[in-house]
């Protein structure tokens, strides 16, 4: 006898970024009737405007930077002819050739993460999407436009993101005045680019554009840039900044930034001005949770206006979940990821087992990177968790001396007495591709000496991670 099931578990995901994608794809996969809103495209702001274009802006950043410190290896640039004549190489970035590419492939890329939705049988709407109640969505098919469907849903999963925070005394215009969605637009590197707000996107832009050949003055409104990472690694990556050229103003607040011709003037609270050719405003984001009728639905609101969730994306209404940007977990895309998916096994009774939030690596995309994972040095230094530290600067590791790597340094966390590995700081070239076996050890609870008993090849710049253990031996 050949038994046919159908799809009882009707499943609407509102907003198609990470969260909302693997959400998806999960239930899909579960065998319920899955169906997806989005009003931009798949992947949403996080593929197309954010993270992947952004990171494929830096990867063009750290190409120049390696042809410009090539010398320094010993590779020569002359021309043909004139081998006794080398000079230190002149980059020059086509910045409308690099936009063109970075959005050719976050386009690529929501493309074929489309094609994955509809391979496993998600019915796609495109529209802005907002709840009707707790077990209905209604779609209007363009924007401002009078025709609605509704869906009805067992399941609601709410992934609709966040959006650039705008102040009224600083408001962009696209042009000269810019939020970090609207820098793909630009045709020219800028001459003078104030970055307004030393946090992850403010630093990761400012060491982008400095490195692509602007003039850069990052305006920080704390005592140094990268306000609430590890001291020592913000402390690195301000003096690699301030020795390439960029002006770092600390405790300075801009009051506002206004255009004035063919520059923008920065106003700052102590009354100095700064003067630019463009502007770049990174002062934090806000959810895109305004008029999607959570209220009405009996979902509960932070301050802020982010979804609260528990570990397991649920919010206060008990079929209706949330993921991303717009909740009140960490904005990483990996979260995000993983809230879609955990949210989705746990609404069709799957085995579920909650993340712990202090084990998620963290990355911030400067030159060099700053990869983090587990409690931190100021956890144990404020006796929240009784804990050791140990640092190595990367300078020691052979393999940094061969690549000319002189900056950045391995820190590993282990708890007293048992020698657990409970958390970790890279600040290294690639420190995103470093962190993942310290991840490990996070999440599996190993010990430094069961971490050191690993074989790193030889020369490597993981091998700093295991001489760092080995520093750490607890004698029995």
């Amino acid at each position: 006898m050949v038994y046919e099931f159908e799809r009882t578990q009707r499943i609407a995901v509102l907003g198609g970024g990470p969260g909302g994608y693997e959400a998806a794809l999960a239930g899909a996969q579960l065998g319920a009737e899955v169906t997806l809103v989005e009003r931009a495209g798949v992947g949403g702001s996080a593929v197309l405007t954010d993270v992947v274009p952004s990171k494929s802006l830096i990867a063009t950043a750290e190409a120049s930077n390696a042809v410009k410190e090539a010398a320094d290896l010993g590779v020569q640039f002359y021309a043909k002819g004139d081998a006794d004549k080398a000079v230190k190489p002149k980059v020059a970035i086509n910045l409308a050739a690099v936009n063109k590419r970075l959005l050719g492939l976050a386009a690529q890329q929501s493309d074929d993460m489309r094609r994955n939705l509809l391979d496993a049988g998600v019915h796609l709407v495109h529209g802005e999407g907002r709840l009707d109640g707790p077990n209905g969505v209604i779609v209007s098919t363009a924007k401002g436009g009078t025709d609605f469907d509704r869906i009805e849903a067992d399941t609601i999963v709410i992934s609709v993101g966040a959006t650039p925070r705008v102040l009224p005394s600083a408001v962009p215009d696209g042009q000269r005045i810019l939020t970090w969605t609207q820098l793909y637009n630009l045709q020219q590197v800028p001459e003078h680019l104030i970055v307004v707000g030393s946090g992850v996107t403010g630093a990761e832009f400012a060491s982008a554009y400095r490195a692509l050949g602007a003039k850069v003055t990052l305006i920080s409104s704390r005592d140094q840039v990268l306000p609430g990472e590890d001291a020592d690694a913000a402390s690195v990556i301000e003096k690699v900044f301030t020795r390439n050229g960029m002006k770092v103003l600390n405790k300075s607040r801009a009051e506002s930034v206004v255009r004035d011709g063919d520059e923008v003037v920065a106003t700052l609270s102590d009354g100095r001005e700064v003067r630019g050719s463009h502007c770049l405003m990174a002062v934090g984001s806000v959810p895109n949770t305004a008029d999607l009728g959570l209220a009405e639905a009996g979902v509960q609101l932070a301050e802020g206006g982010h979804i609260r969730v528990n570990r397991v994306a649920r919010t206060s209404m008990p079929n209706i979940y949330a993921a991303g940007d717009c909740t009140t977990f960490p904005p990483l895309a990996s979260v995000a990821s993983m809230q879609g998916r955990t949210a989705v096994f746990h609404a069709m009774g799957d085995i579920v087992n909650p993340p712990e939030l202090r084990n998620i690596t963290s990355n911030i995309f400067t030159q060099p990177e700053i990869a983090t994972v587990g409690w931190t040095q100021r956890d144990i230094e404020e006796g929240v968790v009784p804990g050791v530290v140990y640092k190595l600067p990367l300078a020691s590791n052979p393999r940094a001396k061969m690549m000319g790597i002189r900056d950045g340094f391995v820190k590993l966390f282990a708890s007293n007495g048992s020698g657990s590995i409970i958390g970790g700081v890279i600040v290294a070239p690639k420190a995103s591709e470093l962190i993942f076996p310290l991840a490990l050890a996070v999440e599996h609870r190993l010990t430094v000496d069961q971490f050191a008993e690993a074989f790193p090849v030889y020369p490597s710049l993981t091998g700093s991670l295991t001489d760092a253990a080995r520093a750490m031996h607890v004698v029995r």
